[in-house]
């Protein structure tokens, strides 16, 4: 590239002004996952999501219901909306940022965003018939 840009001559102004259009143009054509690629990623960020328990209950945040979007980009991006159980959650900051570390974790994930949301506000019939189970509701 280098020698490219000898030749290319100019300032170096001139020369960066091209390596940043060049990389504008690149970027533009990258990659784009397949169907099958995206839904293998998104089974990974359930699976792990379901590591990730809130201390004071022993159900994970997936089968709590607390997890209301997972919106995964062709470049890697993850945007997950989620909620807690109660508004004033003293474990939010932990939950949080154990999700955000462990989707990150995945293959083919490049960033993950956590939203908080309270709408639509938590309620147990979020929960999965198998964390109710766990908590003794059934």
């Amino acid at each position: 590239m280098s020698e490219f840009l000898d030749k290319f001559g100019g300032t170096s102004a001139k020369k960066l002004a091209f390596c940043v259009r060049f990389a504008q143009i690149f970027t533009t054509f990258a990659p784009i996952m397949t169907p099958e690629e995206k839904l293998k990623i998104e089974e990974n960020i359930v699976k792990m999501l379901k590591t990730v328990f809130d201390p004071e209950i022993p159900v994970d945040v997936y089968s709590l219901g607390m997890v209301y979007k997972i919106d995964l980009q062709d470049d890697g991006v993850v945007n997950i909306d989620m909620t807690l159980t109660a508004p004033n959650c003293p474990a939010a900051d932990f939950i949080f940022e154990d999700v955000r570390q462990k989707v990150e974790s995945v293959e083919g994930v490049t960033t993950a965003n956590v939203q908080l949301v309270f709408e639509p506000e938590w309620d147990v019939r979020m929960m999965t018939d198998e964390a109710k189970l766990e908590l003794g509701m059934l």
